[in-house]
C-alpha cells in the first residue's frame, strides 16, 4: 500500500446512468482515520484537434446544460463499451465535422477531474483531413454546428469564454507548441 493510499471500507451506488455511475465510499486514510468520497465513473471519451489544409482549426459550438451555455470545443465524443479510441476519434470526427482521415496521431490522455472522477479523454490529431461523400447523423439528442478558424480567432473565443473547457485549451496549447499562430 502507498503512503497516499486510501483503502475502500464500503462503496453505496447512488446512481447508474447512460454515461456516469455515481458512488459514495468509506474509505481508510493513510493515517488510519476514515472518511467519505463521492466519486464519478465515466467511461472516457476522445477528442481530436482536425487542422485542414490551409492551416484552420475545426471546432464545434453546442450547449452545455452543466454551464447554461454554448461553448466552442475540438470534436469529441465517449467511449462506447470495449470500443478502442481511435475508433471513437474517427466516429466522432466523422459524426461532428463532416471529416474522416486516414492518420491519426496519438497527442496525450488526461484525467479531467481527478478529484472526484476518473474521466479519462485521449487526445488526437490530424492533419490528413478527408470530407465525407455522405453526411453522419449525429446522436439524436445532439445538435451542434461545426467551424472552423484561425488560432488569433481560438485566442480571441478562450479570452470571450468561449473556449472554457480543459480538453480545448489543452488542444489548442498543443497547437502553439506544434508552431501555429
Amino acid at each position: 500500500m502507498s503512503k497516499f493510499e486510501e483503502k475502500t471500507i464500503k462503496t453505496k451506488e447512488i446512481f447508474n446512468g447512460k454515461i456516469i455511475k455515481v458512488s459514495v465510499d468509506d474509505v481508510r486514510l493513510p493515517n488510519g482515520e476514515t472518511s467519505i468520497r463521492e466519486l464519478v465513473k465515466h467511461q472516457g471519451a476522445v477528442a481530436v484537434i482536425a487542422v485542414t489544409e490551409d492551416k484552420r482549426f475545426i471546432m464545434v459550438e453546442q450547449y452545455r446544460k452543466p454551464l447554461e451555455k454554448a461553448l466552442v470545443e475540438v470534436p469529441a465524443g465517449k467511449l462506447e463499451p470495449n470500443e478502442a479510441p481511435e475508433v471513437t476519434a474517427i466516429r466522432e470526427l466523422e459524426e461532428e465535422t463532416g471529416f474522416t482521415t486516414e492518420h491519426l496521431e496519438y497527442v496525450t490522455s488526461f484525467y479531467t477531474t481527478p478529484g472526484f472522477c476518473d474521466e479519462l479523454i485521449y487526445l488526437y490529431y490530424t492533419d490528413k483531413l478527408i470530407p465525407l461523400t455522405e453526411e453522419k447523423a449525429l446522436d439524436e439528442d445532439e445538435f451542434l454546428e461545426c467551424q472552423s478558424y484561425t488560432m488569433a480567432e481560438l485566442d480571441d473565443l478562450i479570452k470571450r469564454e468561449r473556449i472554457h473547457d480543459l480538453k480545448t485549451m489543452y488542444a489548442v496549447q498543443y497547437l502553439k507548441l506544434r508552431g501555429f499562430d
